[in-house]
């Protein structure tokens, strides 16, 4: 009697702790009842009965995809997440992921860099601690950035709650449920992004996944998930492809098409890497020296290039303007 007394006591005090926060400007409680509530996560069988959100909780009603990955991930592993992070909010799509470092760190901030653009999806980070803290805490300024983007974050654990290893797998159940699909970007094959698929695929929800090398260890958890029937993608058209029927109602597409051209963008490119490139085959090596950038924004501002439909990689690794 003494411990369940305790219990509610400590529930009565988080509630009476949630009400106080929910005051701040921007910050809100969702029940399942609240008409805010993300309905794909309410017919979710593990659907949490309450969430605290702080941002733009129109995010919550836009069709969403998940990306995630290593922590410990690649550089180009990170390319390749912001690069169709950004393709794919440009289209109109939310980005979803775990505010994590790796792949989805990488992931908002190419969700963020499409920010400029008119009727962007932006991106969603599911915490898993309270709503109040940050982890890792030196992504604070990420987390502040999503907000000034019209982002938003997202957690169902109590206020004040740390992060502990338990937390996580369940903060990825709210990742898959909120998403029309997931996608993994590098993985080892026990890993949270594996749950998270697997999440997805008990949800009903697409799971796609990128390949990568035969000898990297974190090609190891996609190889497994297309092994097992996940979509294998190249571009984010291949994606789009797929959830054609779950199109925002984006300027940038068509959404009664699955052409490559439809997701083509109508404006020619303003980037130093496209003035670079012309109509005869060019190395990246040659794009180094005329553009001086950095190789990783190199190497991103070209994948983003390609999944845009605006060059095309030849066999040989060069690059030419389709």
């Amino acid at each position: 009697m003494h411990q369940d007394t305790n219990k509610k006591d400590l529930a009565r005090r988080h509630f009476d702790a949630a009400l106080e926060w929910e005051q701040s400007a921007h910050h809100h409680l969702l029940t399942q009842d609240h008409p805010d509530y993300p309905s794909l996560l309410r017919h979710v069988p593990s659907a949490p009965p309450m969430l605290f959100a702080i941002g733009d909780l129109q995010r919550l009603k836009n069709e969403a995809i998940a990306i995630v990955g290593a922590r410990n991930a690649t550089r180009d592993g990170e390319a390749n997440a912001k690069a169709f992070a950004r393709f794919l909010s440009q289209q109109g799509w939310c980005i979803i992921s775990g505010l994590a470092h790796g792949i989805d760190a990488a992931a908002h901030s190419g969700a963020l860099l499409a920010s400029s653009h008119e009727n962007t999806g932006s991106t969603i980070a599911v915490l898993g601690t309270g709503i109040d803290l940050v982890y890792p805490t030196n992504h604070q300024p990420l987390a502040e950035h999503i907000l000034a983007n019209h982002g938003l974050l997202l957690s169902e654990f109590p206020l004040g709650t740390p992060a502990k290893p338990k937390n996580f797998p369940r903060r990825n159940r709210i990742v898959a449920g909120l998403s029309r699909g997931v996608l993994v970007i590098e993985a080892a094959l026990r890993s949270g992004s594996l749950i998270t698929a697997r999440l997805a695929t008990d949800m009903g929800r697409e799971v796609f996944a990128l390949p990568g090398s035969i000898h990297a260890p974190l090609s190891r958890g996609p190889h497994a998930l297309i092994k097992q029937g996940a979509k294998l993608v190249e571009s984010g058209e291949d994606i789009l492809c797929e959830l054609i029927n779950f199109m925002p109602d984006c300027p940038h597409t068509d959404s009664h098409s699955t052409s490559k051209t439809t997701y083509k963008h109508s404006k020619t490119p303003t980037s130093p890497v496209w003035d670079a490139i012309g109509y005869d085959p060019v190395s990246e090596d040659t794009l180094f020296e005329r553009t001086l950038m950095l190789p990783g924004l190199l190497q991103s501002e070209l994948l983003t290039l390609e999944l845009e439909g605006f060059i095309e990689r030849l066999p040989s690794g060069h690059f030419v303007r389709k």
